[in-house]
């Protein structure tokens, strides 16, 4: 049967999802909340609420250095979440999986451990090649600026055409003998763009380079098993996914994890300690430095599963529906311009209004009860290379409603024509 047959997706249950998200149920400024901004932070669900409950109040210890129950208890928790986000990811025994705090420390962690080896022992070395989208939020970007410094290595951009598009010959004439690194997003998060980061990465693997995928706006949704992918590294957030904030992980070919020198050193991620010098553990202990957010790890694990139980091709056919109907209105609204129209898998829209500012319109939105996002949204240079200020973004997650679309487009309506 065709994938895309219609009873293979049947319809969210939206208004019962709803019910399992207790910050939904409030008002703001007299208004129902209307929460469009799940491509900053999506919303907690119950089940994520409670399983960290459950820990906090029954299970909390530090793991692996005691012997009493609880803290073998927290140790099994720890090691089960890993379990569960390893198959949610689709990583096999190849992979493995380190905890972070989301995915900014986890990209750091790679650009970091690439150089920070010394000579003989790092990955990058002066004159080598680092290659980033011109896509990239800043976390994608920053930590490969100070990794080209501090290694000598040199920068170079896979710019996107005046749509915002990425293109496989554009990358193929960057790649060289030279090239070590590709940094690439799967996801856009300032336009919703979707390279085709399979391809890209294949094409990038195949030249030697170690490749690198920020799966922030993309691992809650309907994509490829990592096994399916020529990726080396690949990070992601909790807070993208209905999980806790401050939690993510980096999950890499175990071949590739250990060409990084730590980003933390200290406490249990060592085999032996002298005054004099010390020798890292094994994977994924050495690159998981200190106590880690055991509570947070087990609900990113809940989150996980619940996305699972819903299914993410049923959530992509929702919030992709949503999107389309956002970008229709909005596109028909005078002097607006919608960012990546083409974006239809998008599970976000960004737009500028001609004359009007984006903060206002988010002030007025907000007055109205709708969270939208406004700004560069940490990609000054995407928005630069397009011609563009700053911009408002409304993004979807399986909770949202058309009829929150709707409110949306008459509160942009409104607000230009009161700020015009």
């Amino acid at each position: 049967m065709d994938s895309s047959h219609p009873l293979l997706h049947p319809a969210l249950p939206v208004h019962e999802l709803r019910a399992d998200f207790p910050v939904l149920a409030q008002s703001v400024h007299g208004q129902p909340l209307a929460y469009l901004d799940n491509a900053a932070t999506t919303q907690l669900p119950r089940a994520v609420l409670q399983a960290m409950e459950r820990f906090e109040t029954q299970d909390r210890a530090n793991i692996h250095r005691g012997v009493h129950t609880l803290s073998q208890r927290a140790t099994d928790a720890f090691d089960a979440a890993r379990a569960t986000l390893k198959a949610f990811v689709g990583a096999d025994d190849t992979h493995e999986l380190v905890f972070t705090s989301g995915t900014t420390e986890a990209l750091n962690m790679v650009a970091h451990g690439l150089w920070a080896g010394g000579p003989g022992h790092a990955w990058l070395r002066p004159g080598d090649e680092i290659i980033v989208s011109g896509l990239e939020h800043h976390a994608n970007l920053l930590p490969w600026q100070h990794a080209a410094r501090m290694s000598g290595a040199v920068l170079r951009v896979l710019q996107p055409d005046a749509q915002g598009r990425l293109h496989l010959q554009d990358l193929a004439k960057l790649l060289g003998e030279r090239t070590r690194v590709l940094a690439l997003t799967a996801t856009a998060n300032a336009t919703g763009e979707q390279p085709r980061y399979a391809a890209m990465l294949e094409l990038a693997r195949d030249a030697g380079a170690l490749t690198v995928l920020d799966a922030a706006q993309a691992v809650a949704h309907a994509m490829p098993p990592l096994t399916q992918l020529a990726c080396d590294f690949m990070a992601f957030s909790g807070h993208k996914m209905h999980g806790p904030m401050g939690t993510g992980a980096l999950v890499g070919r175990r071949e590739a994890l250990e060409r990084l020198y730590p980003l933390r050193l200290g406490g249990d991620m060592v085999d032996w300690v002298r005054l004099d010098g010390a020798g890292f553990a094994a994977l994924p202990a050495r690159l998981e430095g200190g106590t880690p957010n055991v509570a947070g790890a087990v609900g990113l694990a809940a989150a996980a599963r619940y996305i699972d139980a819903i299914g993410r091709e049923r959530i992509d056919a929702h919030v992709q529906a949503l999107r389309a109907q956002a970008a229709a209105g909005l596109a028909a609204l005078d002097g607006v311009t919608v960012l990546s129209p083409h974006a239809t898998q998008a599970a976000l829209v960004a737009f500028v209004a001609r004359d009007v500012h984006p903060h206002d319109i988010g002030t007025l939105l907000d007055e109205r009860g709708i969270a939208v996002r406004t700004g560069h949204h940490c990609a000054q240079p995407l928005h630069d290379h397009l011609g563009l200020g700053p911009t408002t973004r409304a993004s979807f997650a399986l909770y949202n409603t058309a009829d929150e679309v709707e409110r949306l487009l008459a509160g942009v309506a409104r607000a230009l024509e009161v700020l015009r």
